[in-house]
């Protein structure tokens, strides 16, 4: 047989394989819900979001004195029954006490809420993926506690502390003020520190890999350190920010300026740093 023959018998082949798996790959449905909430909430209080497997966390400071939420919720199955039943456990709950109020996500990753809903739930379905994408708006002057999975985060107009854990996430966080600790296991990050009115005290910002990118004004009065442990590279961008004098026992890639007593750390085993 000519080679041209084989090659295009090979490629029908290859097609018909194609098609075939494609065919018995399930296609899942889906169905998006939205949830809304409102409450009174004063400043100077503690915001804590116990976020979804996967799903974006939008946060916005208000000058209002009270919390908005929306939540779109989107759950996946193979037909209506099996969305019905995944829709009726996933969720979001809230928690209050004096000066702290907590969203906290309900679903399979937790079986949280209604134990009768749980009961004899399917096991086939508590794989089945979900999102939950949050929008809030709070007081302007709070502490922020986030945990999320896999998703967007977006930060802005806070005042407070932050401490933010995320598994995967391509982050925009402007900070304002107070103390802020963020771990982000891999994604991108995007950290603006006013040119103007910042009063942070410290900033540890933690990525296990991708790339992280720092805005910084030129006034700004901070001790600045950056590390890169294992493979990546810093891409200084900063008018005068040298080179610390290097040592042994430090990691090569390291950034340090000293102009005052706030406080700016980051670190990546693997990635780049603007």
């Amino acid at each position: 047989m000519p080679k041209s023959k084989t090659l295009a018998a090979l490629l029908l082949v290859v097609s018909a394989l194609a098609v075939a798996v494609h065919a018995q790959t399930p296609q899942l449905l889906k169905k998006t819900t939205t949830k809304t909430d409102k409450l009174d909430f004063g400043a100077g209080g503690t915001i804590a979001i116990a976020g979804a497997p996967n799903g974006s966390i939008t946060i916005v400071g208000s000058s209002k004195n009270e919390i908005e939420i929306t939540a779109e919720i989107e759950v996946q199955a193979m037909n209506e029954a099996d969305m019905a039943r995944l829709a009726s456990v996933t969720d979001f709950i809230t928690q209050e006490s004096t000066g702290r109020f907590g969203v906290i996500t309900v679903g399979t990753q937790n079986r949280v809420g209604d134990k009768k809903l749980w009961k004899k739930f399917p096991k086939n379905l508590l794989d089945l993926p979900y999102q939950v994408n949050y929008t809030l708006s709070v007081p302007r002057y709070s502490d922020l506690e986030i945990d999320g999975g896999k998703g967007d985060l977006n930060i802005s107009g806070i005042d407070g502390a932050l401490r933010i854990n995320f598994l995967d996430s391509n982050a925009k966080i402007e900070l304002k003020g107070g103390t802020t600790t963020v771990t982000i296991g891999t994604g991108t990050a995007d950290l603006t520190i006013p040119s103007n009115g910042w009063r942070g005290r410290s900033v540890d910002f933690q990525m296990v890999k991708g790339d992280l990118t720092v805005h910084l004004p030129s006034s700004i009065s901070a001790e600045i350190d950056a590390v890169i442990l294992r493979t990546g590279k810093i891409e200084n961008l900063f008018p005068g920010l040298k080179p610390r004098v290097e040592r042994a026992n430090l990691p090569k890639s390291r950034l340090f300026r000293r102009r005052g007593t706030a406080e700016y750390r980051s670190s990546l085993p693997l990635g780049t740093e603007r």
